[in-house]
């Protein structure tokens, strides 16, 4: 006997259209500079109007002002407010009539240290910008996507997969990241919007400069990656990959390239990584000297 469908349970296989740009409504968070001011650049010259959201009010406003009031509107908030990001929904909602896409891009970097001598509460700050910043961001706007058979993007990290030290706050962060996402996904799969996780290696950002090449040891860690892997793309780059990612509905998008062939073969390589790593004279010598930084500890 064939049983009846069950109400709103969309047939196998169904996937939903293209989402075009124009007259949809963005919202992006840490969207007044590096990659979320380089995508809600994007997203409106693609026709759609953007709500920056950041903690930097002289930032969201020259950002505004870079794109055009009538196509942006700026909202300072802290992702790791729960009611300031509900209010952000809110708001972006009452000043464009809708919302359509949801970037989840803010985050931070640790201080470097080792587990041993890092500060807990630098740990405790990394995880909330970086992952509960995201659920507070996608959390009240899921229901406005929804309804407009939208897209979420959540911005992870190759550091969500790939052998990591000296910042274990960014990549169990990055690591929750993408399985949110994926989970957001597939629940989303009821309805007829949509999600994706955005994979970066090193974007060359100010967060970037400071990490990798202000810092003498942050250059030395930089340096030990393989060329194919330390290849730096821009905010542009990285901005173009998150909408194409948007408008196609991908679940996964990733640069730079090479990223995406050890992705695929992570768990093969992370094996072989993880313990060579653990080997490297090298990186012996930098661990010293990264902890030698907090004697105290």
């Amino acid at each position: 006997m064939k049983l009846p469908a069950l109400p709103n349970v969309l047939p196998f296989g169904h996937k939903p259209p293209r989402l075009h740009l124009d007259g949809r409504v963005a919202l992006v968070t840490g969207g007044a500079g590096g990659i979320g001011l380089a995508t809600a650049e994007a997203l409106a010259a693609g026709g759609a109007r953007v709500v920056i959201v950041d903690i930097d009010p002289s930032a969201v406003d020259k950002a505004v002002a870079g794109i055009g009031r009538p196509l942006a509107h700026g909202i300072r908030a802290d992702v790791r407010d729960r009611e300031a990001m509900a209010a952000a929904v809110t708001q972006a909602v009452e000043r464009f009539g809708r919302l359509d896409i949801v970037v989840a891009n803010a985050g931070v970097t640790p201080i470097p240290a080792t587990i041993r001598t890092m500060d807990l509460d630098d740990f405790d700050r990394v995880l909330a910008i970086n992952l509960t910043g995201v659920v507070n961001t996608v959390a009240p706007a899921v229901e406005e996507v929804i309804a407009h058979s939208g897209h979420i993007v959540v911005i992870a990290s190759v550091a969500a997969f790939a052998p990591g030290f000296a910042g274990v706050s960014y990549m169990a962060s990055k690591a929750a990241v993408e399985q949110f996402g994926r989970a957001l996904r597939i629940e989303l799969g009821i309805t007829d919007a949509t999600a994706g996780v955005a994979y970066f290696g090193v974007v060359q950002t100010a967060m970037v400069k400071n990490a990798l090449d202000d810092d003498p040891l942050g250059h030395e860690i930089d340096m030990m990656m393989p060329f194919p892997l330390r290849r730096r793309i821009s905010a542009a780059q990285a901005a173009k990959v998150i909408v194409d990612g948007i408008t196609n509905r991908s679940a996964r998008t990733i640069a730079p390239t090479a990223w995406g062939y050890y992705s695929l073969m992570r768990e093969v390589v992370n094996r072989g990584m993880d313990e060579m790593l653990r080997s490297d004279a090298r990186l012996h010598t930098l661990l010293h000297k990264l902890e030698q930084r907090h004697p105290g500890k």
